[in-house]
């Protein structure tokens, strides 16, 4: 099997899921709240069905957020991780900041992804092979140095006051919902930064990552270190993603080291 095929089978599964959610209207919905806190929906489990069904194949393992998980996919060679909406807040309220997010991972190493945003028709896939690809209209950022960035921020973290260490810097902060959705702008050159101190689960981050690092960019932990992925437990401490020209300028931001693309 290609990458080309692992790609197309990508696309295919993101317009099956666009179409499972198709009966749902974004901020006419009801939500559940789950054991930690976190809504879900009819269409959280509508698309988690159709994506589950098209998307492992013999041999491969999975890790979706609205499926539960066992130890199987930890002995897998290729394992897909996926949250069926990324940022279900935004998509009850009728924010259009939430997205369907696939990333494929291969021997611990992510290398390919897709993510698609259906409230503004924006789409990016990619892999570490074929580089990234992105359908949609928003504008290019494309900064040579964080100072003239765009940096994407979490709305929660922002509402939370974690975000006022950067309050006197010069680049721009752009408050958003969906990780995934924010990674993938940034794969895309539509923006040049995003970064989470909390916690994050691998189905919330895997495809961002992916993405950014098919696009060339810089995906680390909050210490710097590459993250690992098909772990036993999927939480890791937080993210942070760049495209290639502001990585070392987030990496002092942080006093980290940087020393090119994970």
């Amino acid at each position: 099997m290609s990458r080309l095929d692992d790609l197309d089978r990508i696309d295919r599964a993101l317009n099956a899921a666009v179409q499972a959610l198709e009966p749902f209207t974004p901020g006419d919905i009801e939500a559940t709240m789950k054991q930690d806190d976190d809504p879900v929906t009819a269409a959280d489990l509508a698309v988690n069905d159709v994506l589950l069904g098209l998307l492992p194949q013999p041999g491969e393992g999975w890790l979706f957020e609205e499926t539960a998980d066992g130890t199987d996919r930890l002995g897998r060679d290729r394992v897909w991780i996926v949250d069926p909406i990324d940022a279900t807040r935004e998509f009850v309220q009728g924010i259009p900041e939430w997205s369907i997010s696939i990333g494929l991972i291969e021997h611990g190493r992510p290398v390919a992804g897709g993510v698609c945003n259906p409230a503004t028709g924006e789409r990016i896939i990619g892999s570490i092979e074929t580089g990234v690809q992105y359908t949609g209209h928003r504008p290019a950022a494309a900064a040579a140095s964080l100072a003239d960035a765009v940096v994407l921020a979490s709305r929660s973290e922002m509402r939370r006051g974690e975000w006022e260490r950067f309050a006197d810097e010069p680049f721009t902060i752009v408050p958003m919902g969906s990780i995934a959705y924010k990674s993938a702008l940034v794969a895309a050159g539509r923006a040049d930064a995003t970064w989470t101190l909390v916690p994050k689960h691998e189905w919330d981050v895997a495809a961002g990552a992916a993405l950014v690092l098919a696009a060339g960019g810089w995906v680390a932990l909050p210490d710097g270190s590459p993250p690992t992925w098909n772990n036993p437990d999927p939480l890791l401490p937080g993210l942070i993603a760049t495209s290639a020209a502001v990585a070392n300028d987030t990496a002092r931001l942080f006093d980290l080291p940087h020393h090119g693309s994970t």
